[in-house]
C-alpha cells in the first residue's frame, strides 16, 4: 500500500512538473525520472530564474572549453563537457522547478526560455568558430543557423497547434548535448576529427529540420481546413 501511494505520487508530480509541454525524445523516461529525483533536493533559496543563470554559464563554460581548446591544448575540450552538464542541470530545472513549487510562470518562463537556450548555443556555436580550422568556420554557422531554424519551428507549432514540443521527434536537447559530448571526447582522442563529425551532425540537423519543416506546413494546412 506505501508503495503504491509513493507511484501514485510521484505520478503526480511528473503530470504538474510536465505540464505545459509534450516531450517525445528518446531519452525522456531516464531524464524525467532524474529531474523528479533532483526537484526536491534544490536548495529554497536557489530560483527558476537562478538555474536559467546556470544554464547560460553552463554553455558559457563550452565556449571557454573552446578558447582553451585552440590557444593552450585541445585537452581543455573536456572541460565542455562539464559545461554541458551544468546546462542540462539549469536548463532541465528552472522551468521544472517553476511548476513543481507551484509558482509557474508560463509565458515569462516560456519566452527566458528560447533567449536563454538561443544565447546558449550561439556561445558553443562562436566557441567552436573560433576553434574550428581555417575553411571549416562555416560548420559552425550553419550549426547555429540550423538550431535557431528548430526553435523557430518548434514556436510555429506552438502557434498551430496549441501543443508545446521541444523535441524533433526521437532527438531532444537532452540527446543532442550527448551527441556534443562525444564529438568533444573524440576530438581529445583524434584531433581534426571534430570537423567530419559536426558536419555530419549539421547534414543531420537540416534533415531533421526539412522534414518538421513539411510537416509543420501540413498541419498549418488541416487547421485552414477546419477553419474554413
Amino acid at each position: 500500500m506505501v508503495k503504491e501511494t509513493q507511484i501514485e505520487g510521484n505520478t503526480a508530480i511528473v503530470q504538474r512538473t510536465f505540464s505545459d509541454r509534450k516531450r517525445t525524445n528518446i531519452l525522456k523516461s531516464a531524464e524525467q525520472a532524474t529531474i523528479v529525483f533532483l526537484l526536491p533536493k534544490v536548495p529554497k533559496f536557489i530560483s527558476p530564474n537562478l538555474l536559467t543563470v546556470m544554464g547560460t554559464l553552463g554553455s558559457g563554460l563550452i565556449f571557454l572549453a573552446f578558447i582553451l581548446g585552440t590557444y593552450v591544448t585541445n585537452w581543455y575540450l573536456l572541460l565542455g563537457n562539464i559545461g554541458l552538464i551544468i546546462n542540462w542541470l539549469g536548463d532541465s530545472l528552472d522551468g521544472r522547478l517553476a511548476y513543481y513549487r507551484n509558482i509557474p510562470r508560463r509565458w515569462y518562463g516560456f519566452a527566458l526560455d528560447i533567449i536563454a537556450d538561443w544565447i546558449g548555443i550561439v556561445l558553443i556555436g562562436f566557441g567552436y568558430y573560433i576553434y574550428a580550422e581555417n575553411g571549416t568556420q562555416i560548420i559552425a554557422f550553419a550549426f547555429v543557423a540550423l538550431y535557431g531554424w528548430s526553435i523557430i519551428i518548434s514556436q510555429l507549432r506552438y502557434k498551430i497547434t496549441n501543443e508545446y514540443s521541444i523535441d524533433s521527434g526521437f532527438v531532444g536537447p537532452t540527446e543532442l548535448r550527448f551527441i556534443i559530448a562525444f564529438i568533444l571526447i573524440t576530438e581529445v582522442l583524434y584531433q581534426g576529427s571534430i570537423t567530419y563529425l559536426a558536419g555530419l551532425i549539421t547534414i543531420i540537423l537540416f534533415i531533421i529540420n526539412t522534414i518538421d519543416s513539411i510537416k509543420l506546413l501540413k498541419l498549418g494546412d488541416l487547421r485552414d481546413q477546419k477553419q474554413d
